[in-house]
């Protein structure tokens, strides 16, 4: 674990009110840049909006300071506070993008000339296609806003922010009015927010869907998805708002969570960021062996039923691509190629066998050359693009 100097914390803290003067900071700086703590590690993306930002450094600071409160005694606790403060706000300055690569001995990647590539693949982008209830198809991304169609006494209408709204006789609908189930797709490559007819917000990750009803009824708000979907539920004691994946089911009042439950995924995972939720495997899973999860809790429903629990699961990561990032620490290559190949509508393909894993995060909202460049500066992989086609090969062939 990270020891912090005396003379450090105090330097912390005099930057943090506003009082360090320039060589102050560079001492600072060279402190944090003399080790590396995978804990403490943020990278920046220098494209982050200010909002999107200080979002995303909250949640991390808050995740930091959670973890030693389970193994640091209350004296040491302001300490690391400051401590995860200041390392913060030291890399915002810096304005730096850092990525680590974890061999058997994890070092920083070398910041090697990037290979320039022939060819390039533009990022994903608000896609999605609305299948009504009697099968009509509408493509969302291309729809004018205003007034899509009609289910009979129901109107469905695209809003000026590019969200579905469904309005009944010039009113948004009520929970009293008659049901029609749709679906909400995504292409590879595509993304999307729907705003439920209960004020329940979804975004929808590349090659996922939602279906859901127009308005809800009865005692329980349900909806099914694949691939993988971040919810912020609308809380309502009396109708509990259920999601059914792939054979599971999460059950909440009102929270926020993240479900990814890709058929080529090893587990079927949602992650907890606030509220509770109950994960279960309908047929499978035995009364009382349901799990119950807090904030900062990951589940993950395996092939056979059983639910494991990650008690400080990396919420940040879990819903970094919502924010515009693929984010990941120590995930083996293969894992981060799915993700990218899925958000940039691409094969992957391997030449050679590479067995890497990467702790870091790089922007989604680049050409694929550029998320490869940073991939490529460890010197053990290459890539190349062979038009909608990526091509890995391990960069020293075996003799």
């Amino acid at each position: 674990m990270m020891q912090v100097p005396e003379h450090i914390v105090a330097l912390i803290e005099k930057y943090l009110e506003g009082k360090a003067t320039p060589s102050e900071k560079d001492e600072l700086n060279n402190w944090y840049h003399s080790f590396n703590d995978e804990e403490t590690e943020v990278l920046l993306n220098p494209e982050d909006s200010g909002e999107a930002l200080e979002q995303r450094l909250k949640m991390r600071l808050l995740q930091t300071i959670r973890k030693k409160d389970k193994k640091t005694a209350a004296p040491h606790r302001r300490k690391w506070m400051v401590a995860a403060a200041a390392i913060l706000l030291i890399m915002l300055s810096a304005g730096s993008y850092y990525l680590f690569i974890k061999n058997d001995n994890e070092q920083p990647l070398v910041r090697n000339k990037p290979v320039p590539q022939l060819n390039d693949i533009a990022p994903g982008g608000n896609k999605a296609l609305l299948t009504l209830a009697d099968g009509t198809t509408i493509v969302l991304d291309s729809a004018a806003n205003g007034t899509l169609t009609s289910q009979g006494n129901i109107q469905v209408k695209k809003l000026h922010n590019g969200q579905i709204a469904y309005i009944i006789n010039g009113q948004q609908v009520t929970e009293n009015d008659e049901a029609f189930y749709n679906t909400i797709s995504t292409p590879r490559g595509g993304q999307y927010q729907v705003t439920l007819a209960d004020g329940t917000k979804v975004w929808l990750n590349a090659a996922s869907s939602i279906r859901f009803p127009v308005v809800f009824t009865g005692t329980e708000r349900k909806v099914e998805m694949t691939g993988e979907a971040y919810f912020e539920v609308f809380k309502n004691k009396a109708n509990p708002f259920k999601v059914k994946a792939a054979g599971s089911e999460v059950a909440v009042l009102g929270t926020y969570f993240n479900v990814n439950a890709y058929t080529d995924e090893s587990a079927i995972r949602t992650t907890l960021l606030e509220g509770s939720v109950k994960v279960s495997v309908p047929g499978i899973t035995k009364t009382g062996a349901e799990k119950y999860l807090t904030p900062g809790q990951q589940s993950a429903v395996l092939v056979n039923g059983m639910i494991d629990v990650l008690n400080d699961a990396d919420t940040e990561e879990a819903v970094a691509w919502k924010n515009g990032r693929f984010q990941f620490h120590s995930a083996d290559l293969k894992s981060i190629l799915r993700q990218i190949a899925r958000w940039y509508d691409v094969e992957v393909v391997y030449n050679g066998n590479v067995n890497l894993h990467f702790t870091g995060q790089l922007t989604r909202n680049g050409n694929v050359s550029k998320v490869f460049e940073k991939l490529a500066l460890t010197g053990e992989v290459q890539f190349a693009i062979d038009g909608k086609k990526i091509i890995v090969s391990p960069s020293k062939q075996p003799k």
